[in-house]
């Protein structure tokens, strides 16, 4: 009985070494995996912090278990292509306060499905491409940037989730329409389908064209019928003025000898 219970102490006590050891080899695996400047922790899944760390561009070489990763409050300017591709487990992204211009067509490939919260606001962000945000069901935060309002940011939110909360967070900075300036992207979409100005737009331009050579057309018949006429009534003028002929004396009397 002595044996057994010797024996169980010692193998109690091996599995907690080896599962120390290896916990041990985990954190240092993940630690030695974190991008420079970031701090690495586990809690829920690998969290990669990189707040504050003077990047000038998203890190390639970020730890594909990665879920939740934030790069708020840096100097990164764009989002390249694919540049979370290999993150599967990603759930959260925070890129706010940063002075992102530019975000490429394929910027969240890879993640666009599993993103639970996506956070862009207060950059520098005017427009992006349509398809951008194409397939995102991530809750996203686009709020206090320089926002361009036209067809294509319709097209963007429309195809987002929870795009009225977004929308109603959208200010226009600019837009195609000078008095939505300053307003509420819901408000100006509401007022207009920004969308179908181009289309009007050329149909007016094709309807005061058409307007115009109508008028040209009207105006020349209208001077050519008027010239006639005035050309018409001098030369009858003319007519009228020239002398009528009479008859001399001798052709009298030859016809009155012939009678």
């Amino acid at each position: 009985m002595h044996l057994v219970d010797l024996w169980l102490t010692r193998s109690l006590s091996m599995c907690l070494f080896l599962q120390s050891f290896v916990l041990m080899i985990l954190c240092f695996h993940s630690a030695s995996m974190c991008p420079k400047g970031c701090l690495c922790s586990h809690s829920g899944g690998l969290n990669v912090s990189c707040s504050n760390a003077n990047l000038k561009e998203i890190p390639r070489d970020l730890p594909p278990e990665t879920v939740l990763l934030y790069l708020d409050s840096n100097q990164i300017t764009s989002i390249p292509n694919e540049i979370f591709k290999d993150l599967h487990q990603l759930r959260v992204l925070n890129l706010s306060k940063n002075g992102i211009e530019f975000i490429d067509e394929h910027a969240f490939k890879g993640v666009a499905e599993t993103l639970q919260t996506l956070d862009l606001s207060d950059n520098r962000i005017q427009s992006v491409h349509k398809n951008a945000f194409n397939n995102l069901k991530a809750r996203a935060r686009i709020a206090n940037n320089p926002w361009h309002c036209d067809c294509t940011l319709q097209q963007v939110l429309r195809s987002m989730a929870s795009n009225h909360e977004t929308a109603n967070n959208v200010i226009c900075k600019t837009s195609v329409l000078d008095e939505h300036a300053g307003r509420p992207f819901l408000n100006a979409a509401n007022d207009a389908d920004l969308c179908n100005l181009p289309k009007k737009t050329t149909d007016y331009a094709m309807l005061v064209t058409m307007f115009g050579w109508f008028t040209m057309v009207i105006s020349y018949v209208v001077y050519y019928v008027r010239q006639n006429q005035e050309d018409a009534r001098r030369h009858l003028e003319y007519l009228k003025s020239l002398p009528s002929r009479q008859k001399k004396p001798e052709e009298a009397d030859d016809i009155s000898t012939v009678v």
